[in-house]
């Protein structure tokens, strides 16, 4: 989304993925197929990297959603390169962002995930976009509320089935289950807890997803831990859907409390959140997406970083990348900027392992 955005701008892209990728812009890869979630190697990716690398030598900014990628950018010095942090700044991935960072410039994708940085200078906080013009918003008439998410313990499924059963609402899941581990506990700890108008209705996308979240009265999102960004969040909004959610991570960010859901701290705050959620306007929902979570925002958003990643293009000497993960490294001193410049040239480096970024 972001690469057909930069493109529809007037911007010059080439995306470096894999070969079966079919966004249509100019697209290079190393890999011939995508090597699916989880199943990529170490090799893998860092022959992804390099060759990224490699072919995109020559523009005029890289963007990079790999993690491995901004660990070898740091000892080429240019193209100037920014990254996307996708996930937690937790104890896994902080040191590695904690080591880049006076090199590679890091995009943080909320403002509660920023906060997390420790040690982390952020070149920006951009919220991830949808594409609103081609969601549909829905009249919330199916009588029933919706999750929607990965099977996985973090995102609360057995919270959802207690709430809405306790708001007597019907509950659909809509719920990723590709991998052993989410298969196991659909299995073990949802399925049982199947039945009585909750329903899984399995993996849904295309027209089917946005009919299911623009039929519901409220999309229901209890999660469990601090999630970076809700990327169903801002989906459910452009559908006019109101979001009904637990206080944790970024959710107190994107939703607006009493005008486009509920941020609530317990299972009877959310249960009463669900049977209010049909008041709440739908039109502000809408609007709040286009406002706030539109592509095009989006990609207005990562053009300025551009913009100021290119601006400060004339960086100290390049530092070795076995020099960098040493505690004992010192940052290069600040060195002139150039005049502002509007890039001609992005490269986009994406995963080879199948995972989704905007």
């Amino acid at each position: 989304m972001l690469a057909r955005g930069l493109q529809a701008a007037g911007h010059e892209v080439v995306l470096f993925t894999t070969g079966d990728a079919s966004c249509p812009v100019e697209r290079r890869w190393a890999h011939p197929q995508s090597l699916g979630v989880g199943r990529g190697s170490p090799v893998d990716e860092a022959r992804h990297v390099v060759a990224a690398y490699q072919a995109l030598a020559d523009v005029d900014v890289i963007h990079d959603h790999t993690v491995v990628g901004p660990l070898y950018a740091a000892g080429l010095g240019k193209p100037p390169v920014l990254t996307t942090n996708h996930g937690p700044f937790n104890g896994d991935l902080l040191p590695i962002y904690q080591a880049v960072a006076e090199h590679v410039g890091v995009i943080a994708i909320s403002h509660h995930q920023a906060s997390t940085a420790t040690g982390v200078k952020l070149t920006g906080v951009i919220h991830h976009g949808v594409d609103t013009e081609q969601i549909p918003v829905g009249a919330g008439d199916g009588g029933y509320g919706v999750f929607m998410g990965r099977m996985h313990p973090s995102k609360g499924i057995p919270t959802a089935i207690a709430v809405a059963r306790r708001a007597g609402v019907p509950l659909c899941i809509a719920a990723k289950m590709t991998e052993p581990a989410e298969r196991r506990y659909f299995e073990t700890v949802v399925a049982p807890l199947l039945g009585d108008e909750v329903t899984y209705v399995g993996e849904v996308g295309g027209a089917a997803k946005w009919a299911l979240l623009g039929g519901a009265s409220c999309l229901l999102n209890p999660v469990q831990w601090p999630e970076p960004f809700g990327m169903v969040v801002a989906e459910a909004l452009a559908c006019g859907t109101p979001v009904v959610a637990s206080d944790h991570g970024s959710l107190p960010e994107l939703v607006e409390d009493g005008r486009t859901g509920y941020v609530c701290h317990d299972e009877e705050q959310l249960a009463a959140a669900v049977r209010a959620a049909h008041r709440l306007d739908r039109r502000a929902c809408r609007e709040a997406a286009q406002q706030r979570f539109s592509a095009r925002r989006m990609v207005a958003d990562h053009v300025a970083c551009y913009r100021r990643a290119i601006a400060a293009d004339e960086r100290g000497p390049v530092v070795p990348v076995q020099r960098l993960l040493s505690p004992a490294h010192a940052s290069a001193a600040p060195s002139p900027s150039v005049p502002p410049a509007l890039p001609a040239l992005a490269g986009v480096v994406s995963s080879s392992r199948g995972g989704g970024v905007p």
